[in-house]
């Protein structure tokens, strides 16, 4: 055997003894190839993609500990806990441990007895910690360092952390270990700033298509929000979501709402004592069928894979949020819905957070048209995943599993409605918003409208043909296509941009779509988990998923830590009658079926 081919191999074998996956899926082989034989990488990949393997994979293949730089400390335990029901030897270093514990993992760390470290950036930077890894390199036993949640570099991004600004530190001081970067999600601007500051210019790039196939995706205009919130969940009773708020006030305010209307939820947010936080999260990742009402503070590197939706009450921040949110959903795989509604108010709330940030001004220039692609994508005439694939440069036919394919809006020829809006716009002095600007259009007389003597304008009644959702509708298309800024300063009033003159004048025409009347009901594809299952496997489904609740309590970690759903499924289709068979099962891998193998395989018997 060649020497090229003798990791290749062995890391398959990792892959079908520890893992319980028959084969590699995308660029893992050869991320794992690059990254055992020595090599920076710098991966993107979709979350559920298989992003950890390819790591974990390297630093059983390389000799020593490896170093798993992670931001999030409530969720190292569960990390831990994975790889150990795997018979893989992990451990964290934080805050949580004692000094003993924390010395008895050090000495380990030297003496073999561990595999990977997960540490937070923090501790890892701290002077003792770093002697304490020159001593590990000096030894010759620092297999790898894996930088997880890598976009936490970027000073500007939606998860920015000024510590992972210092790991370049790790390439200067241990330059002969390799290091791997991994991140859900970047624009290219973000994955520049993530190649230049942790000093991985020289790192090969391993760019995974950012398509999330069984994820839906559907945009609402906001009407009534908790009412169509509600409309959403109807069918989901008993799914794990998110509902995603601006505020801290309207987590806590949907979390008790929805517990009422019979919807077990909880808030988060940063706001929250610390304890209470933890301990939601902990609930959220241990307990099934509950909801988390949260603010973007919420779900950085969270590894529940039975995230059924993730819902949107607010809109984002700019696309690449919206994509690192939504795609919290699904990751196992299997059908999961990413539900948005948004209006006018919400477009003038995030123009006034990056007005009212200390960014720089090109800074804030570029998170301008950050929410303008957002925008964009909300009022788009096309296929939801066409336009967010597009945005992270990559191109695909229509998905037809999304709410624009599924229910193609009707265009028209909105030009002349633009100009009555632009003009209105302009007539009053740009400093008015959408309700007076709609009432003057429609003609109405308005206290408002006749205090300002709007009603003697040229544009006062000239847009009968069109009612209020209407011409709502029409302002937030000029705002996504860039024709219109929504300026808070002013109180949400309504901006010509320069793009607006060639509209004006006639150079320019522009396309709409009619607003669409989304069905409240949820879609096929939310409720078709596992209704693909004949009704005695569904039966031996649901008594695995029980023995899976009680074993996961009994231990005291997440239920997907023992075994995920899909696992669950294919036993309960193939009904394996031995420990030789069980082998084949997607995620069977040699310490689970050492641990489970006799339990599972007399559930099956039992049910026979």
């Amino acid at each position: 055997m060649s020497t090229a081919a003798q990791p290749a191999s062995r890391a398959l074998t990792i892959l079908r003894d520890v893992f319980g996956y028959p084969a590699f899926r995308g660029a893992q082989a050869e991320i794992i190839d690059h990254v055992g034989n020595g090599g920076d990488a710098l991966v993107l990949m979709p979350t559920g993609g298989g992003k950890s393997l390819c790591y974990q994979i390297p630093a059983l293949l390389r000799p020593g500990c490896a170093v798993v730089v992670s931001p999030l400390i409530a969720l190292m335990q569960d990390q831990v806990d994975a790889l150990t029901q795997l018979g893989v030897k992990a451990a964290c270093l934080n805050s949580t441990l004692d000094w003993r514990e924390a010395q008895a993992i050090e000495q380990q760390m030297f003496s073999g007895g561990i595999d990977l470290v997960y540490i937070a950036p923090e501790r890892l930077l701290l002077d003792r910690t770093l002697s304490m890894i020159d001593a590990l390199y000096e030894a010759g036993k620092l297999a790898l360092f894996a930088i997880d949640e890598a976009h936490c570099v970027s000073q500007w991004g939606h998860d920015f952390r000024p510590e992972y600004l210092q790991l370049s530190t790790l390439h200067e001081r241990y330059p002969d270990v390799p290091r791997i970067a991994l991140t859900a999600t970047a624009d290219t601007a973000t994955q520049n700033e993530m190649l230049a500051r942790l000093g991985l210019t020289e790192a090969r790039v391993f760019l995974s298509s950012f398509d999330r196939p069984n994820i839906r995706y559907t945009v609402v205009e906001k009407d009534n929000a908790k009412k169509q919130l509600l409309g959403f969940l109807a069918g989901r009773r008993g799914q794990a979501g998110i509902v995603y708020c601006l505020s801290r006030k309207k987590v806590e305010e949907t979390a008790e709402w929805l517990s009422t209307q019979a919807y077990p939820a909880l808030p988060y947010h940063a706001g929250l004592p610390a304890p209470e936080r933890a301990a939601n999260q902990r609930r959220f990742l241990r307990e099934e069928g509950l909801i988390m009402c949260a603010t973007i503070a919420f779900g950085m590197g969270i590894d529940k894979p039975d995230v059924r939706f993730v819902a949107h009450l607010d809109l984002p921040k700019s696309i690449e949020a919206y994509y690192q949110e939504t795609g919290r959903a699904g990751r196992d795989g299997e059908p999961a819905e990413a539900w948005m509604t948004y209006g006018m108010q919400d477009v003038a709330l995030q123009h006034a957070r990056i007005a009212e940030s200390g960014a720089g001004e090109g800074q804030k220039i570029l998170e301008s048209q950050r929410l303008t692609a957002l925008l964009a994508y909300c009022e788009a005439p096309r296929c939801r995943r066409q336009v967010l694939l597009n945005y992270f440069s990559e191109s695909r036919e229509p998905c037809g599993n999304c709410d624009v394919c599924q229910e193609p809006p009707e265009l028209w020829d909105g030009t002349l409605a633009a100009q009555k809006a632009l003009s209105a716009i302009f007539r009053t002095g740009m400093r008015f918003g959408v309700t007076h600007l709609t009432d003057i259009l429609r003609g109405k007389a308005t206290d408002k409208v006749k205090q300002w003597n709007h009603d003697q304008l040229p544009t006062f009644g000239v847009g009968g043909d069109l009612d209020d959702h209407g011409w709502k509708s029409v302002f937030r298309q000029l705002a996504a296509a860039g024709l219109v800024h929504v300026d808070m300063a002013e109180h949400g009033a309504l901006q010509l941009t320069d793009a607006a003159r060639k509209v004006l004048k006639g150079e320019q025409k522009v396309e709409l779509r009619r607003p669409v009347k989304r069905k409240s009901a949820p879609s096929k594809s939310s409720n078709t988990v596992v209704s693909d299952l004949a009704p005695a496997d569904e039966a031996l489904f649901q008594l695995l998923r029980r023995w899976r609740a009680d074993t996961a309590k009994e231990q005291g970690v997440p239920a997907y830590v023992i075994l995920h759903d899909k696992t669950l499924r294919e036993l309960a289709e193939v009904r394996p009658v031995s420990h030789g068979l069980l082998a084949s099962i997607t995620g069977m891998g040699t310490a689970k079926i050492e641990h489970y193998g006799e339990e599972l395989l007399q559930l099956i018997r039992n049910e026979a």
